[in-house]
């Protein structure tokens, strides 16, 4: 499957199962991604720890998400390892944007900060 989910811990967490994350699959993970997304201080930890290339369109469906997430009250973190996905967070400004992590631990305890 491109996409799996799990809770831990009252925070939902979307798993990203793809080595490049482009327009291709951007529609059906925005449908994935919004379809939890109904209650008031929702936490979401999106996982592109397999994601070793991210395009502008899947990154713009990630900035979806997060306006919607955040309108709700909600909070959204990602996890990006690869240092190219990581290079086109920072060369694009969403750094500054998001709440980016090495893994999932490390975002579920950011939760509790």
């Amino acid at each position: 499957m491109d996409f799996e989910q799990e809770e831990q811990k009252g925070v939902i967490i979307k798993y990203v199962n793809l080595t490049r994350a482009t327009k291709e699959h951007a529609e059906k993970f925005k449908k994935f991604l919004l379809k939890d997304i109904r209650e008031e201080n929702c936490k979401v930890i999106v996982d592109l720890s397999m994601c070793e290339f991210i395009d502008s369109t899947f990154i713009s469906t990630l900035v979806i998400a997060l306006k919607s997430i955040n309108s709700m009250g909600g909070t959204l973190k990602l996890i990006a390892v690869h240092s190219d996905v990581q290079s086109i967070f920072e060369l694009t400004g969403m750094v500054k944007v998001f709440d980016i992590y090495k893994n999932v631990k490390d975002a579920l305890t950011s939760f509790k900060s």
